[in-house]
């Protein structure tokens, strides 16, 4: 793709680390979260993107449901500081009823600032 069909496609038209590049063009402030690995039954497979800018916007999949929630919630702090996290939700965990992996696996997922 070139960067003009990239400016004219739609996020959701885009595998995230394109709509990522595309935001930092832009000049806003981006963080990726990206599954690093997964135990159990878990939603998205390792390697898998979410994408978020300062404002809370958001491309990509990284569990789905209110994991992502959480996720887009830390990529604030990740964004705000440039320090990354790493991330861990699973159903032994209280907050995996909480923020709805609930189906048995966990998964870990990195967070940092991109730009």
């Amino acid at each position: 793709m070139t960067s003009q069909t990239i400016a004219q496609a739609t996020d959701d038209q885009l595998d995230p680390l394109m709509v990522a590049e595309r935001w930092m063009l832009d000049g806003r402030d981006v963080a990726v979260a990206t599954v690093i690995e997964t135990w159990g039954s878990a939603p998205r497979p390792v390697g898998s993107h979410l994408v978020i800018d300062a404002e809370g916007n958001f491309s990509g999949s990284v569990s789905g449901g209110c994991v992502e929630g959480a996720v887009i919630s830390e990529a604030a702090d990740v964004i705000a500081s440039g320090e990354p996290k790493m991330l861990e939700f699973g159903v032994a965990d209280e907050t995996a009823w909480r923020v709805g992996l609930s189906c048995g696996g966990r998964i870990q997922v990195y967070l940092e600032r991109v730009g």
